[in-house]
């Protein structure tokens, strides 16, 4: 999202324009309809306190929005190819679905041409683009007080069931005992990508990079775990989470004291408290992790619990390497670890 006044204004004057130079360098998304366009969508203007401005189609996506069916700001340029077009629809037409191998064969489309030509043409995949538009739905923020399961809201659906079963799949429902929790989710800005935080008044519950493979399965997991309702709000931990990041982004930090909930199970638990004790600008091996609480013959199922840690960078499964030196997987990207790992090193006084 676009927050500097300055730019704010210059695009809301190309909207206001209509001006073609503005098309695809940034996204209008208007508050009131809950649509998002390009600058020279001909549609009636929104007031410049109903606009909120994005740098490409996937962050409007994932605020929330749905694509303009006037401008179609998901077919710039105008050249996109049908199987591209089909597919935007398709979503269009079912937003909460999940898609699988078939539902490509039904369309006459072979899952890795889409994911090719997505590729091309948005800068994202077709199922990043598929789980933006699914977790944009599920994590619109509620204005005014209205209760999220019961609004149809701005979404522009026919009716309210795509919208109340995408949130529903993820969130779930209000909860029907006394003891079910609320869970609150925002959004964090950092330099690599946008984050989900959920959090209690407590405790920190999940950090992730919003694009992350398998970000609904692990908020939905989570969300049984406790039986719990994920509701949009901003908790003191959220605020504390987001002045530490930008901190530690800064490099005016190299520890956290955001207070943690630990969702796994006791050998989970061990092995993330392990990660944690690793050295800032430093980094380990999972036989390292293994040799530390003296579980030699647990390496793998040393890396299964560093896959399953929910809290990213905060627990740094980051500093985790092959034996070998290669850096090897990130849940987060690899372009993200050599981003952290670097930034590190430069703070403790490390270079090539």
């Amino acid at each position: 999202m676009i927050t500097d006044p300055a730019l704010q204004r210059e695009y809301y004057e190309a909207l206001l324009n209509k001006n073609p130079a503005y098309d695809g360098i940034f996204f209008a998304g208007i508050r009131t309809t809950g649509i998002f366009c390009h600058a020279t969508c001909t549609a009636k203007k929104p007031k410049f306190e109903n606009c909120t401005f994005f740098h490409t189609a996937e962050e409007a996506l994932l605020s929330g929005y749905r694509p303009c069916k006037r401008c179609h700001p998901l077919f710039y340029p105008q050249q996109i190819p049908a199987e591209v077009r089909n597919l935007v629809e398709a979503v269009e037409a079912d937003p909460a679905r999940r898609w699988k191998e078939a539902d490509f064969q039904a369309l006459g489309v072979h899952s890795a041409t889409a994911r090719r030509k997505f590729k091309e043409v948005y800068g994202m995949t077709f199922v990043q683009y598929a789980r933006a538009r699914r977790m944009g739905i599920a994590f619109k923020e509620i204005t005014h007080g209205e209760t999220v399961i019961n609004q149809q809201l701005a979404t522009g659906y026919e009716s309210s069931s795509a919208f109340h079963d995408a949130f529903s799949k993820i969130m779930g429902n209000p909860p029907k005992k006394a003891n079910s929790i609320i869970l609150y989710m925002n959004m964090i800005a950092t330099p690599i990508g946008r984050m989900i935080a959920i959090s209690t008044e407590e405790a920190l519950y999940l950090l992730e990079f919003i694009d992350r493979r398998g970000l609904e399965k692990e908020i939905e997991r989570l969300r049984i775990r406790y039986d719990a309702r994920i509701l949009v709000g901003n908790t003191s931990i959220h605020k504390q989470t987001t002045t530490e990041l930008e901190q530690y982004f800064n490099e005016q930090r190299t520890q956290f004291s955001v207070p943690l909930m630990y969702s796994g199970t006791p050998f989970q638990q061990e092995v993330w408290h392990a990660l944690e004790q690793i050295p800032y600008g430093e980094t380990t091996s999972y036989t390292g992790i293994a040799h530390n609480i003296n579980r030699p013959t647990s390496v793998r199922a040393i890396g299964n619990a560093n896959g399953a840690n929910q809290i990213a960078i905060i627990i740094p499964c980051h500093r985790v390497i092959q034996q070998n030196g290669d850096l090897g997987g990130y849940g987060g990207g690899i372009e993200r670890k050599k981003y952290l790992l670097a930034l590190e090193a430069e703070k403790n006084g490390v270079s090539d």
